[in-house]
């Protein structure tokens, strides 16, 4: 484990170094809550209301993306593709060191460093802003809110990976990934709550697994999700958590069956 906590903590390192871009990234996040933020303010009057939507519960809801999104979509694993393309992989494959966990401690380093920002920017928005944000005080949601966001850190993890396996097969790995991130980020309800959408698309997405990433867990927290809602949620995440997992493994085992050191 110890090697592992210092994968992780070597993170925070990297991103000091090129602390440019990690600027960047979070002056791109700020901007994108703003816009967003100060759209439902304007669709939701005061004491008005967006279908089931309050407008603390909605300000509530978007302020809350952008916390999933430093525990959820913060991440390093995308840089898998590379190392499979430069031949990095090869350096891991002699070690004695698992490959999967590897990426998954970089991951957490980055989420942590994502993470401390995103609290101290949401922290000051909310001085300078003021929104009238809701707080959820029942141990059962927040407990149910908090394993929902775990099941989604492991499954954006298996499907981020999933899509970095490609370049066993493709030099082309940025172009998926962009592609699917743009989707990702609509489908999982990164712009807004799904269900303000017609009923008939919305009762497509819940069998998504990218609805589980960012909807499921916020609409646990706001407390609009009944207890037999909140369990057939959870198991639909589980599933789709464990069957990345297996495509993952079984993609893996396939990939290095052909992979050549090629850049090596």
């Amino acid at each position: 484990m110890k090697k592992y906590w210092l994968v992780a903590k070597n993170t925070w390192d990297e991103t000091v170094t090129y602390r440019f871009n990690f600027v960047m990234w979070r002056v791109r996040t700020i901007l994108q809550l703003l816009t967003v933020y100060f759209l439902w303010l304007a669709v939701i009057p005061k004491d008005g209301s967006f279908g089931t939507y309050s407008q603390s519960l909605m300000l509530t809801y978007i302020f809350g993306t952008q916390i999933l999104f430093s525990f959820v979509f913060a991440s390093r694993s995308y840089n898998v593709g590379d190392e499979i393309n430069l031949g990095n992989l090869s350096n891991f494959l002699i070690r004695p060191i698992n490959y999967f966990a590897y990426w998954f401690a970089k991951d957490l380093g980055d989420k942590a460093m994502n993470i401390v920002f995103a609290t101290g920017e949401l922290t000051l928005l909310f001085l300078i802003l003021k929104p009238p944000l809701f707080i959820q005080k029942e141990l059962p949601f927040i407990l149910f809110f908090i394993l929902a966001v775990i099941l989604a850190i492991f499954m954006y993890f298996f499907f981020n990976f999933l899509l970095g396996l490609i370049a066993f097969w493709s030099p082309e790995v940025w172009a998926p990934r962009f592609i699917f991130y743009v989707l990702i980020n609509f489908v999982s309800g990164g712009l807004f709550p799904l269900d303000v959408l017609p009923s008939a698309i919305f009762e497509k997405l819940i069998f998504l697994p990218f609805t589980y990433m960012l909807y499921f867990p916020l609409k646990i927290y706001l407390g609009q999700l009944s207890t037999s809602q909140i369990l057939s949620g959870m198991a639909i995440a589980s599933v789709w958590t464990i069957v990345f997992y297996l495509i993952v493994k079984l993609v893996w085992q396939a990939g290095l069956k052909v992979y050549t050191s090629q850049g090596r």
